[in-house]
């Protein structure tokens, strides 16, 4: 791969632990400093990615760092947008946990300031990239189900209160069940369908507040301030109708993660917050599980990091692309735009069909 990337990390919370674990593994990586509004939190993570990992007393002072060519932003996310902006204003190339900003002005700021810049900017979700989509994707790209006609995606539970020990900004703004797990499950409909242009929804807010379950901060109550029950139909570009629930308001359900169906079978995905599992197919008969037959294998959170990387080295396109998380995130907020007007709204920033990944790839590890 080359050089390793010189890499700092902001924002040092419970997914960074999965990160490092991940670039730990990797030979394509130097984590030379990392920061977080805790400093305490910091000197954690900067001890677990191992030895001589410098704890930056602030991001402008991270950023500074001659050691430091990509930034790997972890924060909240209504923070997201202002500190990819800034690194990027700096000179930084940027990897972003979604959703890539929580406003359309700011996503579409950031792949201009990208642009502007000639630096590299890539977004999560990564989990796209695994066997489990990427093999799906093949499939219906090979005619296995005949032409996509429709499709369904489901995400429901409990909500995060249950495992979280500080859940609160899953319930504030760029939070709620739609832009904290509808990235997962929008990314891998576009692959495998293309981009959406329209959006029909409806959505509710039953409580209005919830309570900690376990942990030191047990029975701590918040205020709950967006929906957390969101359902639509969304119109792909090549004409296919997915029918989308995104809830932390259900107890227990019987329903598949992703499923398309075409005029000749119908293909069950596996979940989309993970990376592996075969998609099944059927055609009216029995079903089967698929071979993987492409995506990075195996998977693991930063895949994306490890494939902007390689990436840089070759010069090549990223396949997290910055474009994907702009469409999907339009396409969430018009959702939900369309739910409180009660109407159809289309969805006015597109994206080409995101690059596959042909193959079966490794990042290394």
């Amino acid at each position: 791969m080359g050089d390793p990337l010189n890499l700092g990390i902001i924002g040092a919370g419970v997914i960074s632990g999965a990160y490092v674990s991940t670039l730990r593994a990797l030979d394509g990586f130097r984590i030379n400093a990392v920061t977080d509004l805790y400093v305490d939190r910091a000197l954690g993570l900067a001890e677990r990615a191992g030895d001589a990992v410098a704890v930056a007393n602030t991001f402008t002072e991270l950023l500074e760092r001659d050691d430091v060519d990509a930034v790997l932003n972890l924060t909240l996310p209504a923070d997201h947008a202002a500190i990819t902006r800034e690194a990027l204003r700096a000179g930084k190339h940027v990897y972003s946990e979604k959703p890539l900003a929580v406003s359309r002005e700011d996503a579409a700021d950031l792949v201009e300031e990208a642009r502007k810049a000639g630096r590299r900017l890539a977004c999560a979700p990564d989990t796209v990239l695994g066997t489990g989509t990427q093999t799906a994707r093949k499939a219906v790209d090979d005619g296995l189900i005949g032409t996509p006609v429709a499709a369904t995606a489901f995400m429901t539970s409990v909500g995060h209160e249950a495992w979280h020990p500080n859940p609160e900004f899953y319930y504030q703004p760029g939070g709620g069940p739609l832009l904290d797990m509808g990235p997962y499950y929008l990314s891998s409909l576009v692959h495998v369908l293309g981009p959406v242009t329209r959006v029909t929804g409806a959505a509710s807010r039953p409580r209005r507040e919830r309570s900690i379950a376990n942990g030191p901060r047990s029975r701590t109550r918040f205020p709950v301030h967006v929906d957390t029950h969101v359902t639509g139909v969304l119109e792909h570009d090549g004409g296919a109708l997915t029918t989308l629930v995104m809830s932390f308001d259900v107890r227990a359900a019987r329903l598949p993660w992703i499923e398309i169906y075409g005029t000749t079978g119908t293909l069950s995905l596996p979940d989309p917050n993970r990376f592996d599992g075969s998609p099944a197919l059927s055609r009216g008969g029995s079903w089967q599980l698929l071979p993987y037959s492409a995506g990075y294998e195996p998977g693991r959170r930063g895949v994306g990091l490890a494939d902007l990387a390689d990436a840089l080295h070759t010069g090549r396109p990223h396949l997290a692309t910055a474009e994907l998380a702009e469409h999907v995130l339009d396409t969430m907020l018009t959702l939900l735009d369309a739910a409180e007007d009660g109407r159809t709204l289309p969805v006015t920033r597109t994206t080409d069909r995101p690059p596959a990944v042909e193959g079966i790839r490794t990042a290394g590890w």
